[in-house]
């Protein structure tokens, strides 16, 4: 869907008629050797396109030439929650002049022998602080807003199935 400029402004949400945006990220990967790779995304929203390396560390046999992809997954979450902060802020009037985050990501693996390990999530926390002259019930309000409407965080809150496809020979298979 094709965004325009007023979509996502404060002016457009003083309506009360329903809105629904499709916000599609395309991402094409590609090894570049070791545990090298290199990932391209486009935002059909905004027709921003960037490109990023990822490399592991030792333990995955990588140089740590770049990021490990659990750094971007960090970083987005934090910086998606303190985006929605600073819109939202916005759109309900609510003065901030700052925002700092620290958050903890925690992951356990689980792994016998030498067969592939299992990962799963333990806990991620976000502490949030926040430059405001605003009563604290009106950044509490903020805070509630902004998590159900950060990406990143809903996409871990809620069930989203994930599709993969195998190409076998000039065929695509459901795995």
């Amino acid at each position: 869907m094709t965004k325009t400029d007023e979509a996502a402004s404060p002016e457009a949400a003083s309506s009360s008629e329903l809105r629904t945006v499709d916000i599609v990220f395309d991402a094409q990967a590609r090894t570049l050797g070791k545990m090298k790779s290199e990932v391209t995304i486009t935002s059909q929203f905004s027709n921003f396109t960037v490109t990023l390396e990822t490399d592991e560390g030792k333990l995955h046999g990588g140089d740590a030439s770049a990021p490990m992809p659990l750094h971007y997954f960090a970083a987005g979450v934090v910086t998606c929650l303190m985006t929605q902060m600073k819109a939202f802020a916005k759109r309900l009037r609510i003065p901030v002049e700052n925002i700092a985050m620290n958050a903890n990501f925690h992951w356990r693996l689980e792994q016998r022998d030498r067969d592939p390990y299992v990962s799963h999530p333990v806990g991620f926390d976000i502490d949030i602080d926040v430059e405001s002259d605003a009563p604290i019930e009106d950044i509490k309000q903020l805070v509630e807003a902004s998590k159900k409407g950060c990406f990143a965080e809903q996409a871990l809150a809620l069930p989203c199935e994930i599709g993969h496809r195998l190409k076998v020979g000039d065929d695509w298979i459901e795995i």
